[in-house]
């Protein structure tokens, strides 16, 4: 069976469909993944991409973004790297206002029971996770 890695540009061209050739191509790819005549693999970076793109270039509602890529991510034929993590990482940033990258750092030690090194005072939104801001 073929094993992929899924990049952003074709979670995009499935999700906006806005690209004639792309889009169905995309779109017949993971159709394919579902029937299990391939394995996407999507990694956590991927997701990320996408996330930015379609929030900040296409001007997408975060929560309709969190819900695709959710479905997405439970999808046969689609294997997920840390899916936990980037579930959990979807859901905070579709119900607090930070970026994506502070919603995963969040998930991530929340799933590792650490704190977060940062300076960054937008991680505080998240009452599970500590964060530690480095002091001379």
């Amino acid at each position: 069976m073929k094993e992929l890695l899924l990049d952003a540009n074709v979670l995009v061209r499935f999700l906006v469909q806005d690209d004639a050739l792309q889009s169905p191509a995309a779109t017949a790819l993971l159709e394919s993944a579902d029937r299990q005549e391939c394995r996407l693999h999507l990694d956590g970076l991927a997701i990320a991409e996408s996330v930015n793109v379609l929030v900040g270039h296409y001007r997408r509602n975060r929560k309709d973004v969190v819900g695709a890529l959710l479905t997405l991510i439970q999808s046969s034929g689609v294997i997920t790297a840390d899916a936990d993590v980037v579930s959990d990482a979807l859901r905070r940033f579709a119900s607090v206002n930070v970026d994506f990258a502070d919603a995963w750092l969040a998930a991530r030690a929340a799933h590792l029971g650490h704190g977060v090194a940062s300076f960054d005072r937008d991680l505080d939104k998240f009452r599970d996770i500590r964060r530690f801001e480095p002091k001379l």
